[in-house]
């Protein structure tokens, strides 16, 4: 990988190498130079939190994994950051939880639908959904409202990580429950999820995996859906992040 000479005790390697993954991904086409941009106004928040998981983060893990392990038809929504930056986990989440992953873009491009699907392939999936030009999600205009019938169409519970404000807001407004992670607490995507995971997706997928392997008790998992306080969740990561500045 380009950038691997940055020793291991750099103090932020592990930010550089996140960095030089989402490069990799527009050099292997996955990625949209938009998602650079996208990725770098992350690194910004990630500053804010000191670059570690934090406790609110680890309660939406632990709701975000019981909405998706207590879902009737989980889906789990890739995008080009998000493939660049963790295929191999977003497919372990899959097998742990029992979702579904589905493809879903922006920026219209059959090609990079089609690499990110290679991607997960290659990372071990089994099925990796494209989006249809049969089944559209109402109350969104662009590309992402294609969806494949048996995937996103169905869900229940959709987890989106790093997805667009639009999205979410139409994907709530069609009935499901979304889980997202998103580093900015202030964010349409963040204030409009069922369950928002303010974290690096690098640092929380490993847990959510872990977790949704651990959690196997229904009446436990009923009752953190039930405790889940998300308005509390990201006030409390903003006001973190506030004393920070």
């Amino acid at each position: 990988m380009p950038g691997s000479d940055v020793p291991l005790s750099h103090p932020r390697y592990l930010s550089l190498m996140a960095r030089e993954k989402i490069v990799q991904g527009v050099e292997r086409g996955i990625t949209s130079l938009h998602g650079l941009i996208a990725h770098g106004r992350g690194e910004a928040f990630d500053y804010l939190l000191g670059e570690r998981t934090r406790g609110f983060a680890l309660g939406a893990v632990e709701a975000g994994c019981a909405l998706l392990l207590t879902a009737e038809h989980p889906v789990i929504s890739v995008n080009g950051n998000a493939c660049a930056l963790a295929a191999e986990e977003l497919v372990r989440l899959a097998a742990a939880t029992g979702a579904k992953l589905e493809v879903n873009i922006f920026h219209t491009s059959a090609e990079r639908e089609q690499a990110i699907q290679r991607a997960l392939l290659d990372a071990g999936a089994t099925e990796v959904l494209m989006p249809s030009r049969t089944h559209a999600l109402e109350h969104i205009d662009h590309n992402r409202r294609w969806v494949h019938p048996d995937g996103i169409y169905r869900a229940d519970v959709a987890f989106v990580p790093l997805e667009d404000g639009d999205r979410c807001e139409a994907l709530i407004r069609n009935g499901k429950k979304v889980v997202t992670v998103d580093l900015n607490p202030l964010s349409r995507t963040a204030r409009a999820a069922t369950v928002t995971i303010v974290d690096n997706l690098t640092r929380c997928l490993p847990r959510m995996v872990e977790w949704a392997g651990a959690l196997n008790d229904k009446g436990r998992l009923q009752g953190m859906i039930e405790a889940w306080d998300n308005a509390a969740a990201l006030a409390a990561a903003e006001s973190f992040m506030r004393r920070l500045t």
